[in-house]
């Protein structure tokens, strides 16, 4: 009668076990996924950046990110605007223009500019882009002017 009573321990151990492995797995893969960035550019949060050294214009730079399956930095919160500080003192192109039919200030993705994260400039000509310095400080520039710029990659 033992013998009965330890068949089903045994099953839910074995499918215990399995599920187990497979978290694990689950769990190696996003770590690993996490961690992977290309040559030359830097991880931080399952990001990768690329901190250009070579000057484009906006649209350039635009298109330079695109080609590397990514965008122009968009900050998405406080680590990571801190995060940035930590880069050379240049000020670098980031994703953010503004948009006429929404009369906005959007990303390159579409999403709105938060105005909590950081300061915008008080006199920012709408037919400029923004550029970014590692001190927090954020300038309206002509988008045909050559800058850095930094390209962001979700992982």
């Amino acid at each position: 009668m033992a013998g009965f009573q330890t068949t089903p321990w045994r099953l839910i151990s074995g499918i215990l076990g399995v599920m187990f492995l497979v978290l694990m797995a689950t769990l190696g893969k996003l770590l690993n996924d996490c961690s992977f960035c290309q040559k030359m550019w830097i991880g931080y949060q399952c990001n990768c950046y690329f901190i250009s050294n070579e000057m484009k214009t906006w649209e350039e730079s635009k298109d330079f990110c695109a080609s590397k399956n990514s965008r122009l930095l968009q900050l998405q919160n406080e680590d990571e605007l801190d995060f940035m500080n930590h880069i050379r003192r240049w000020y670098y192109w980031i994703g953010l223009s503004y948009n006429k039919e929404r009369s906005a200030w959007l990303w390159e993705d579409g999403s709105a500019l938060s105005q909590t994260l950081f300061s915008f400039p008080q006199t920012v000509n709408i037919q400029n882009c923004i550029v970014y310095s590692p001190n927090k400080r954020f300038l309206n520039e002509p988008c045909r002017k050559e800058m850095r710029f930094i390209c962001k990659q979700l992982i």
